[in-house]
């Protein structure tokens, strides 16, 4: 894609925004029918021609005239026919006028509450599609307007935003919508994340203050004009709405200046009205009751929805509060949202207004980023660039498993062995051999051992991840993606490692045999060291058990006496001559003799086919894990 539009279609007033894919740091806000912000309003003439925008309000010869339809697209179903007239208006105006392109490869993302389900933004999707917009795509309003704050770098909170939780209010017209976003993903809410409420009832409480300090000999004339003519009440709104902003943009200065403008009414004869805003206007937009609101007021109905919001948000708290839209420049509002919301900071853009419109079209240019981004990783995944990272450091992994497991295994599985003989469960030491295999191999697959591996094998993934990063780090830049999005080494100080290394992988059948093997040779080594010991621990049996053995030893030699041993029944009186603590304290003593013999095994004999599919499942390993990154940065934030 080479330009992406963000389309900003809201109930009272509406904006589109351009990015270009490379040549823009900022979307530039088009002009449509004049205005930057132009008002959701069409008409369809008699001669069949449609007008969008302003005029659409008032001109003559209509036969067709339709205003705040957007509002009522949850229920009623003729607003589709409305929204799509709408677009089609703004889609040939932004032909015309050549900001658009006939079959140029571009992007329409298109802005839609947050409180709409996935099968309700498809329709509105189809919609636009339907009237000849190029591929659209819908986003929450809200996430866009996030979006735009963190592109465009207005909020000082850099990429720390991504991980802290953030609520996002969004007072439009005649709704306010409330998305919370945690860790850079927006999280639904029970309250729908939408409440009806919007500036609009501001601008409806200004226009009949004004109505009612209008000179009495023209007030019954106004007031035809309005009741008679939804377009003329949605054009006096509108100004109503400027006026408002105007007035709220800078209280202190309007407090010693006239805030005033004159409309001309040409409804059935022309009539002239006054909107003025002053301190006590001021005061009721906020704090009049209304019917609309159950006899509340704007005040109450905002701060109870931030009440619900709160109650209703299952993480953690916000620490930061955005506000956008036109109405969020109103100081009041700051100040509601603390009241609730006392340990969250509270800010807004410096363009309300534009900065859904914005938001999109930065959403645009990110999912590209994210396409080619995800097309990187799957080129990097696909190579053998990662196993040849893991086999160039496989063997520092079998040598930190022996390191982790060997004193266990000797501890959980060969003293309870010689236990059992020593008790005479086991008559010969080469019963152990079965043994042994069955009981090393269960605590090989026990949770424990994997528990003990977490540790060894998050250390040993650190040099792997670091030179991962020599891949990863120019896919992330090439892409505007913080590099650390791709990072194992940030990604291993999470609690929760995915990446798991099963010692059974480490120690599989050729390896469990040296190990069978060497602790066998352990046990009858450390049985006949501690028989020799005995004579001077277990008093005249010892002594005579001792001499024996001694002779032996003389007679056949030790390996010879090992060989004895290993199918010899020893009498339970000279098993029990053997002291337990003797032979911990020895075995202990020999651990690291056994680790050394057991390294020299895996260098010399080590299987080449379990070596190869030790490094193949790693890399799967760590291949997903790189996916289920790439994910999260799909969300198109920062």
């Amino acid at each position: 894609m080479d330009r992406f539009f963000g389309f900003d279609l809201g109930d009272a007033e509406s904006a589109v925004a351009r990015l270009h894919k490379e040549d823009q740091v900022t979307p530039e806000m088009l002009t449509v029918v004049g205005e930057q912000s132009f008002i959701t309003a069409y008409a369809q003439l008699s001669s069949g021609e449609l007008l969008i925008g302003e005029k659409a309000c008032y001109a003559d010869g209509a036969v067709k005239r339709k205003l705040r339809f957007k509002s009522r697209f949850l229920s009623d179903s003729t607003s589709a026919n409305d929204v799509k007239s709408f677009a089609g208006g703004v889609l040939g105006e932004l032909y015309g006028s050549g900001d658009l392109v006939k079959n140029e490869d571009c992007s329409f993302y298109i802005g839609c509450p947050a409180g709409w389900d996935k099968n309700t933004r498809e329709h509105y999707r189809e919609i636009f599609e339907s009237v000849g917009f190029p591929p659209a795509k819908i986003i929450s309003e809200s996430r866009a307007a996030m979006v735009s704050a963190c592109q465009s770098k207005h909020l000082q909170v850099g990429l720390d935003i991504l991980s802290k939780p953030v609520l996002v209010v969004d007072i439009g017209s005649s709704t306010t919508d409330f998305a919370y976003i945690m860790g850079g993903k927006e999280v639904e809410m029970q309250t729908a994340g939408e409440v009806v409420l919007g500036g609009g009832l501001m601008d409806e409480i200004l226009l009949e203050e004004s109505v009612e300090n209008a000179n009495p000999l023209f007030r019954k004339k106004i007031r035809n004009a309005l009741d008679e003519s939804e377009p003329w009440r949605a054009y006096c709104e509108f100004a109503a709405r400027r006026l408002k902003e105007k007035y709220f943009s800078d209280e202190e200065y309007w407090s010693s200046h006239e805030c005033k403008e004159s409309l001309l009414i040409q409804y059935n004869r022309p009539v002239k009205l006054t909107l003025t805003m002053d301190k006590n206007i001021a005061s009721k937009l906020l704090n009049k009751s209304l019917n609309k609101l159950g006899g509340k007021s704007f005040k109450e109905v905002f701060i109870n929805a931030l009440r619900d919001v709160k109650e209703n948000i299952t993480g953690s708290q916000p620490e930061l509060i955005f506000l956008t839209g036109g109405v969020s420049k109103l100081p009041a509002i700051r100040d509601w949202c603390t009241s609730v919301f006392s340990d969250s900071v509270v800010i807004s853009g410096s363009e309300p207004e534009f900065s859904v419109a914005r938001g999109l079209a930065y959403c645009g240019r990110i999912d590209e980023d994210m396409r080619a981004f995800r097309e990187d990783l799957e080129e990097l995944t696909k190579s053998s660039k990662i196993e040849e990272i893991v086999r160039n450091h496989i063997t520092q992994l079998y040598k930190d498993a022996v390191d982790c497991l060997i004193e266990p295994i000797l501890t959980k599985v060969a003293m309870p062995i010689f236990d059992q003989w020593r008790s005479g469960e086991i008559r010969k030491l080469s019963d152990t051999d079965d043994l042994l295999e069955k009981e090393i191999g269960a605590f090989i697959r026990s949770d424990e051992a994997r528990e003990l591996l977490a540790g060894p094998i998050t250390s040993w993934l650190k040099p792997v991840a670091e030179e991962l990063e020599e891949y990863t780090v120019p896919i992330c830049v090439n892409h505007r993606v913080p590099y650390t999005a791709l990072s194992l080494k940030s990604y291993l100080s999470a609690s929760d490692i995915d990446i798991k290394v099963d010692a059974r992988n480490i120690f599989a059948v050729e390896e469990m045999t040296w190990l069978i093997d060497s602790l066998v040779t352990v046990l009858v080594g450390l049985i006949i060291a501690a028989i020799d010991v005995v004579p001077f621990l277990a008093g005249p049996q010892g002594v005579i058990v001792g001499v024996i053995a001694s002779a032996i030893i003389l007679i056949l030699g030790k390996d010879k006496m090992e060989e004895k041993l290993l199918e010899t029944d020893i009498p339970n009186a000279v098993r029990r001559l053997i002291p337990k603590g003797t032979f911990k304290s020895r075995m202990d003593n020999i651990s690291s003799s056994v680790k050394q013999n057991f390294y020299e095994s895996l260098g010399q004999d080590k299987n080449d086919e379990i070596t190869n599919r030790m490094i193949s499942e790693i890399s799967a390993q760590i291949e997903q894990t790189l996916i289920k990154m790439a994910e999260v940065v799909e969300i198109p934030l920062g």
